[in-house]
C-alpha cells in the first residue's frame, strides 16, 4: 500500500488550489462539498470560478500563486494546466511542508484524491493509487446504485443521539442495535415519516434497550478453507465481521484474517508438532471464559472444523460451560488439493471411496488400516505428513503397497503460492527433504495431477516432477 488512506479534517481549513481553467473546475466541484476554506490563483478563471466567487463559496485571486499565500494551508492542489506553472507551485508548497496534489502528474504529487461516494456524513473512498481511474469510476458507480440516499440523514441522526446510545451495552449487544437502526428500523421510518420516522425508530430501539440483559456469548466454529478467501462460505464471512474475538490456527491464511473485522481481538492458538504449541485445556478455557464475557467469540479453523480439528473436545467443554455454540463448515484441504490437481477424489473403476486420515496423533506417529491403505486403487488424503513421510512409506511397503504407488505434494493447497509436485510411495521422503516445503502440506496418497496423469499413462516417469 503505496498510499495510506485518510479522512483529513477541513473545516475552516485553508485549502489552496493554483490555476483557474477547467482542470481547476472539476477538483473545485468536490472540494466545494467540505466545509474549508478555499482559495483559487491564477489569471483568465473559468466562468464557473468567478461564479462561485461572487456567490462566496470561494475566494478567487487573479495572479499566480506566491510563497506569502501558503500561511495556514493544509492543502495545495496544482492545476494550472501548464506544467511549468504547475511545478513552480508545488515546490513553493514544500518548502512549507504543505502536502501537494499536481493533477493528472502521479508521480509528482504527495497525495491523491479518491474516487468518492457522498451520503454526508457517510462516505466511501475509493482509491486506485492512480493507476486505474476507470475502474474506480465503476466502482463508484456500483456503491451509488446500492447505497440509499437516505443514509446521510440516517447517520446524521445517529449522531445526534450517540450520547444516549451510549447505555446499551458494548459488543455484540450495541452492534446488533446500529445494525437494527441502519438496515431495518430506521429505513422504514425514513421512508414513512422522513426524519421523524427514523428519530422515532431510535427512540423506539433505545426503550426496547433499556429493558434487555446483555446476551450470553456465543463460540461460532468456522471453517478457513485450505487458504484461498474466495473459498470461504458467505455465512463464514458475515461472521467474521461481527466476531468480537477470533481463536484462530496457525495454518490459517493472513488474507482470511483479514476479512475479520477490523476492531475483533486477534488470538493465535496454533498448534506445531516441532514446536511452541497451546494445550488444547488452554484453548477450551479460553473460549469458555471469553464467551462468558458475552462476547461472540470465532474459533476460526484451517479447512472445515469437523475435519482433524478436535471439534468435539471444545463443543463438549462448551457444553459443560451451558454456553451456545455453532458450525459453519470450510473446504478441507482434500478438496482444495484435488481442485489445484485437476483431479477427482473418487473415480468410477479406481476408487468409491476416499479416507481423510492424519499422520500424526496426541502420541505422535499415528496408527491406520495400512492394510486397505496399502491396496491397489486406494485413495488417501494424508494431513500432517510432512515429517512422517519415512514412517508413512514403512507401514505401507510392509503391508504390501507397491513402490510405485502414485503420491502426490501439495502446498499452499488452493493459494496463489501453491506447489504440486508428483511423486511415488518409494522417494516420498527424498522428494519432501529436497523440496523442502515451507507451507502446509496435504499429501495424496493414490493420485497423480491430470497432466503427470496422462504422461503416466504414455510411460513416461513422473517421480520427481512439479506442476
Amino acid at each position: 500500500m503505496q498510499y495510506f488512506p485518510i479522512f483529513l479534517r477541513l473545516a475552516d481549513r485553508r485549502v489552496l488550489v493554483s490555476g483557474a481553467g477547467q482542470v481547476a473546475v472539476a477538483k473545485l466541484r468536490l472540494l466545494l462539498k467540505s466545509d474549508a476554506r478555499i482559495s483559487v490563483f491564477g489569471p483568465e478563471p473559468d466562468p464557473e470560478i468567478l461564479a462561485w466567487h461572487r456567490d462566496g463559496a470561494l475566494r478567487h485571486d487573479g495572479r499566480r500563486l506566491q510563497t506569502g499565500d501558503l500561511a495556514g494551508a493544509a492543502l495545495l492542489y496544482c492545476a494550472n494546466e501548464d506544467p511549468s506553472q504547475d511545478a513552480r507551485a508545488a515546490e513553493l508548497a514544500r518548502r512549507r511542508g504543505i502536502p501537494v496534489n499536481i493533477v493528472d502528474n502521479l508521480e509528482g504529487s504527495d497525495f491523491t484524491t479518491p474516487a468518492i461516494v457522498d451520503r454526508d456524513p457517510v462516505t466511501v473512498a475509493i482509491g486506485t493509487e492512480g493507476t486505474a481511474p476507470v475502474l474506480a469510476r465503476n466502482l463508484k458507480a456500483a456503491f451509488e446504485a446500492q447505497l440509499p440516499i437516505s443514509l446521510g440523514p440516517l447517520a446524521r441522526i445517529a449522531r445526534v443521539f450517540r450520547h444516549s446510545c451510549e447505555s446499551v451495552p458494548s459488543g455484540r449487544m450495541r452492534r446488533a442495535f446500529w445494525s437494527e437502526y441502519f438496515f431495518r428500523r430506521g429505513p422504514r421510518g425514513y421512508a414513512r415519516e422522513g426524519r421523524n420516522g427514523a428519530r422515532e425508530a431510535l427512540r423506539s430501539l433505545l426503550d426496547e434497550a433499556a429493558t434487555v440483559t446483555r446476551p450470553s456469548g456465543l463460540v461460532s466454529f468456522v471453517g478457513a478453507g485450505p487458504g484461498d478467501p474466495e473459498l470461504l462460505t458467505l455465512k463464514a464471512r458475515n461472521l467474521l465481521h461481527e466476531a468480537d474475538i477470533v481463536v484462530h490456527d496457525r495454518l490459517v491464511s493472513t488474507q482470511v484474517l483479514e476479512l475479520a473485522r477490523r476492531e475483533a481481538e486477534r488470538v493465535c492458538a496454533g498448534k506445531s508438532g516441532y514446536g511452541p504449541s497451546w494445550s488444547q485445556t488452554r484453548i477450551n478455557t479460553l473460549l469458555v471464559r471469553r464467551a462468558r464475557e458475552g462476547n461472540h467469540v470465532i474459533r476460526l479453523k484451517s479447512g472445515d472444523p469437523a475435519v482433524l480439528g478436535r471439534l468435539d473436545e471444545e463443543i463438549e467443554a462448551l457444553e459443560a460451560a451451558e454456553i451456545p455454540w455453532e458450525v459453519v463448515p470450510g473446504i478441507t484441504a482434500a478438496a482444495g488439493a484435488a481442485a489445484d490437481m485437476g483431479v477427482s477424489l473418487t473415480r468410477r473403476g479406481r476408487n468409491s471411496e476416499i479416507r481423510l486420515v492424519t499422520a500424526r496423533d496426541v502420541d505422535g506417529f499415528a496408527e491406520h488400516d495400512w492394510a486397505t491403505l496399502a491396496r491397489p486403487g486406494s485413495v488417501a488424503a494424508i494431513y500432517m505428513g510432512k515429517r512422517a513421510a519415512a514412517f508413512l512409506r514403512g507401514r505401507l511397503l510392509m503391508r504390501g503397497a507397491a513402490p510405485s504407488t502414485p503420491i502426490t505434494i501439495v502446498e499452499n493447497a488452493s493459494r496463489q503460492d501453491r506447489r504440486i509436485v508428483a511423486t511415488t510411495l518409494l522417494d516420498l521422503p527424498d522428494m519432501l527433504d529436497g523440496t523442502h516445503p515451507a507451507g502446509p502440506v496435504v499429501l495424496m496418497l493414490g493420485l497423480l495431477p491430470r497432466a503427470a496423469m496422462r504422461k503416466a499413462e504414455a510411460g513416461f516417469d513422473v517421480r520427481r516432477e512439479a506442476v
